[in-house]
């Protein structure tokens, strides 16, 4: 394997990770957001109300975009076990 294919098999392993990830983070962002909304019309400063709302919506997320990333990552094993005899070369 050379270096410059090294590097792309990292950059492609960077990307995905940011992929599987986008989701949960994008869930979590706008729920922060709301209750940090109603926290501000309310004053209601109570943290475990920050807390669970983000907890419920990765959940929901991890739910709705489990089974892609589990092939996503399936996938991309397989590829990596694909090309490690040229690695080993």
């Amino acid at each position: 394997m050379t270096p410059e294919s090294a590097m792309v098999l990292l950059q492609r392993a960077l990307v995905l990770a940011l992929l599987l990830s986008a989701p949960m983070l994008i869930f979590g962002l706008v729920a922060g957001l709301a209750i940090s909304l109603l926290q501000a019309v309310t004053q209601v400063q109570e943290m475990t109300l920050t807390f669970i709302p983000k907890l419920i919506a990765i959940a929901v997320a991890l739910f709705i975009f489990g089974q892609w990333i589990l092939v996503s990552l399936t996938t991309f094993t397989a590829e990596i076990f694909t090309l490690l005899p040229q690695a080993v070369r």
